[in-house]
């Protein structure tokens, strides 16, 4: 049965076409001395790279090897050593280029150890992609954009497939733009967008560590690092596809009018986050009590909202602006030093002129117990039903939940130096009496 081309689809038409053209250019290649040579000096190119990278890759490896060293010079050193599994596929592509020139010296033509030359570039590319780029982003990038990117150019077809893109109009309203235009938007956007996440992961952790600064100083000084990288990311974008920022004018009024109407808590909480940062009243680290009853340390500040954390493992979005707008108690600042008491009672017998001594002395042992701004100070507080009730007050740094139980610990300390002492802790006594004659069911 004869195969009629003409009644095929385009697709099927074009992708037969170019295979007629690959298997005669085989047979081309096949029957000429100059592909002959070419393909020999594709094989020497690739031994020549294999011996090279065997004696230097050992050489480099120890070089680069900066031991436990964490200075910048050896974070440089270790990311330069990522790229080893590199050497050989690029020192093959550097011998084929040789090699190419030499050729085209010979014979005028080199379109065999050209493509090799390609071939070698493309696996350089999928070796990067697979085996040195572990960020999931890059990767993702790399998988698809630039992996098939670098097939297309070891094919030859990179030019045919962009002026295929390139033709391809998408209608958007009033715009318009092709394939290889929003291809191109998309993966050097995404480049751009990644190396500012990365700066300022790397510039908060520096500013992180500026102990000198206070903590609202910090995040108010990350905030506008983080600010101030996106905006320039966003210009350059902008710069780098020839988009015109004076488009942007009619869309930033149309910003400008939401925050005056639909955006209002936005603008609120933004400006009130500032504020909170700029003041340093409430930072990330400092447990705080609401006046609508939440409370938690806070773990995170946002430009619209504070994390907080409670001691049960729930986490509480708080608006900005209920910080500046309603009580906060801040538990952790100034010094983070809070007062707390523990309540117990002695029996009627007890000499009470002894307690207040025995229990201050039992609370001071407590290793996290201060004695600034005030040692433990045991209080008479009244006499009850059925004892004498006192009161000792201690201060601590943090608070009396979570991980630290101060209270109970120094109810601890005060039963043991009780009973130590011979001092009874009272227990409810009741005295029922009875009037009349008591009588007896007979049996």
């Amino acid at each position: 049965m004869e195969f009629d081309l003409e009644s095929q689809p385009e697709i099927v038409q074009t992708i037969v076409g170019y295979g007629q053209q690959g298997w005669e250019l085989a047979l081309s290649w096949l029957l000429s001395p100059a592909a002959w040579s070419q393909f020999g000096l594709l094989i020497v190119a690739y031994v020549a790279a294999v011996l090279v990278s065997r004696k230097l890759q050992p050489t480099l490896s120890r070089l680069l090897d900066p031991g436990e060293s964490d200075s910048i010079i050896a974070k440089a050193r270790r990311f330069v050593a990522q790229f080893l599994p590199l050497l050989l596929p690029l020192l093959a592509y550097v011998f084929t280029g040789i090699g190419e020139s030499v050729v085209r010296s010979i014979f005028d033509s080199g379109a065999v150890i050209a493509f090799g030359k390609r071939v070698f570039l493309f696996l350089a590319v999928r070796a990067l992609v697979r085996d040195i780029v572990s960020d999931p982003f890059l990767k993702l990038l790399g998988r698809y954009i630039l992996i098939p990117m670098a097939a297309l150019y070891a094919l030859g077809l990179i030019e045919t497939v962009a002026a295929r893109l390139e033709a391809t109009v998408v209608p958007l309203g009033n715009l318009s733009f092709d394939l290889l235009w929003l291809l191109q938007f998309l993966a050097v956007g995404g480049v751009i967008f990644w190396l500012g996440q990365w700066s300022n992961s790397q510039s908060s952790d520096f500013i992180q560590k500026q102990e000198e600064m206070r903590p609202s100083l910090r995040q108010l000084v990350a905030k506008a690092v983080e600010f101030l990288i996106f905006a320039v990311a966003f210009l350059v974008l902008m710069n780098i596809m020839g988009i015109n920022l004076s488009a942007l004018a009619v869309l930033s009024g149309a910003i400008g009018v939401g925050l005056g109407f639909g955006l209002q808590k936005i603008a609120s909480n933004f400006i009130s986050g500032v504020i909170l940062l700029v003041e340093g009243q409430a930072t990330v680290g400092d447990y705080v009590e609401l006046d609508g009853g939440e409370a938690g340390t806070i773990v995170k500040m946002t430009a619209r909202a504070a994390i907080l954390e409670t001691y049960d493992g729930r986490w509480i979005v708080v608006p900005n602006e209920d910080f500046i707008t309603t009580r906060v108690v801040n538990y952790s600042d100034s010094g983070s030093a809070n007062r707390y008491e523990a309540p117990f009672s002695v029996s009627y017998d007890t000499d009470i002129n002894a307690v207040p001594a025995i229990i201050e002395a039992a609370v001071a042992q407590h290793p996290e117990v201060l004695d600034s701004p005030f040692p433990p100070d045991c209080e008479l507080r009244g006499f009850g039903d059925s004892g004498i009730d006192f009161a000792v007050e201690f201060w601590v740094n943090g608070i009396d939940d979570g991980p630290n139980k101060y209270t109970s610990d120094v109810l601890f300390l005060i039963w043991n130096a009780l009973r130590d002492n011979n001092i009874t802790i009272p227990y409810p006594h009741r005295t029922v009496e009875l009037t009349g004659e008591l009588r007896t069911r007979a049996q």
